[in-house]
């Protein structure tokens, strides 16, 4: 019997390049292709996405897939709620299972000053519409009944922020559905297609240069995560944007012994298992600004001693692999949303940090928007560019488990 081997059909629709198009997306991770897609949903459909690398193999390839809107300030807090709801209604909407799971988020308070920061954040979303709330330790063991609560620890948890509605999706899930049905709507997607230049006008950008040759476009959007600078140099512009590596490992697989995502902003680690059994561990940003993309030793013995406090039942478990991302950080741990003052054309996605995956659906249907209406939409207006200058800054540093150095 001879066997046939099925026919291997692509995620997206292979396109030939051409001169020129509506709008050009540098960068075909999450934030590209979700732009991408609403652009296209929206009627605009002339769109090319070029990378130089593989479509979402970049820092959505990296990350821990997140899902949480238990921010603090008002800025963040309406933006990565309205990200949240468009999470819940995703495999719908793009006819493609993320495996999102709504597993709720358990954010550890460890003293009296973590209990002071952590019912700011509750009264905070519950004034904008997001479910958070302060639970003590017997509320927490019936969520978590394998966290170590013994009184006289370094670290007791005395309390937590619990946010029922934040959980974890597929990473590349995600990639792969926005691009599929982004393709569907009449979208181009190029990897391997690297963008080494700018054809400018005056004042105006009017089309990218790459290895395959010159694109011309009425719009660009540079959404190149940690690349975002080095984009940008290549028109003299410098962005407030340094890029650090954040560190991830994952255990070997168990039977289920976490519920929730277990976040502890004093020992800057968080934790989470997978549908797979496996147990996603991460923490803070590397103290120092480098692309290098090597694990270090020392992260990985930081991580697990600060893991082992919360969770001593995962004493002897194995670590399978330990891997790195790069993320384009800002001063203010906001991003970098909207027009560029002074370069007609020119739209800026970045500055994410360690937030990116989160914001992806809300970030790339704004995007749209502005282009769409030539308009900054009232949800992004405080993530302008010029805010550094104006001193307006937006101080979400203080909600971020990743924050530990900087």
């Amino acid at each position: 019997m001879r066997f046939i081997s099925p026919k291997i059909k692509n995620m997206w629709n292979p396109a030939e390049l051409k001169d020129k198009y509506d709008v050009v997306i540098i960068g075909a991770g999450v934030h590209g292709l979700s732009t991408a897609y609403y652009l296209a949903k929206n009627g605009v459909t002339k769109v090319a996405v070029l990378d130089k690398g593989y479509v979402g193999g970049g820092a959505s390839a990296r990350s821990t897939a997140i899902i949480r809107a238990n921010y603090l300030t008002i800025e963040g807090i309406p933006f990565f709620r309205e990200s949240l709801k468009l999470y819940e209604d995703l495999s719908k909407e793009l006819s493609f299972n993320i495996l999102f799971n709504q597993m709720g988020r358990l954010d550890l308070g460890h003293s009296d000053s973590d209990i002071f920061n952590l019912n700011l954040r509750s009264e905070f979303n519950q004034a904008l519409g997001v479910e958070s709330n302060i639970i003590g330790p017997e509320e927490i063991l019936e969520i978590e009944p394998k966290l170590d609560l013994r009184v006289g620890k370094p670290h007791p948890v005395i309390a937590a922020l619990y946010h029922p509605p934040a959980g974890t999706a597929r990473h590349d899930a995600v990639v792969w559905g926005y691009a599929r049905e982004a393709s569907k709507l009449g979208v181009e997607i190029f990897p391997f297609t690297e963008v080494n230049g700018f054809v400018l006008s005056g004042q105006s950008v009017k089309g990218v240069k790459t290895n395959k040759g010159q694109i011309l476009a009425d719009s660009i959007v540079s959404a190149t995560a940690a690349w975002s600078s080095s984009v940008m140099s290549l028109m003299n512009i410098t962005l407030p944007i340094s890029t650090y590596p954040l560190q991830a490992m994952v255990t070997e697989p168990l039977k289920p012994i976490l519920s929730a995502t277990i976040s502890s902003p004093k020992l800057h680690a968080y934790a989470y298992q997978t549908d797979r059994g496996e147990i996603v561990i991460g923490g803070p940003v590397d103290p120092y600004s480098t692309f290098s993309q090597k694990s270090t030793l020392f992260m990985l013995e930081e991580l697990a001693t600060f893991v082992l406090e919360l969770l001593p039942c995962l004493r002897d478990v194995n670590v399978l692999r330990q891997w790195t991302g790069l993320c384009d950080m800002t001063p203010d741990y906001a991003p970098v949303m909207g027009f560029v003052e002074g370069v007609e054309g020119l739209v800026l996605n970045c500055g994410w940090g360690t937030w990116g995956f989160k914001a992806a659906p809300i970030s790339g249907k704004t995007t749209a928007e502005l282009i769409i209406n030539n308009r900054v939409p009232e949800l992004i207006k405080p993530f302008g560019l010029s805010r550094f200058e104006e001193g307006r800054l937006v101080n979400e540093k203080a909600s971020a488990t990743a924050a530990a150095l900087h």
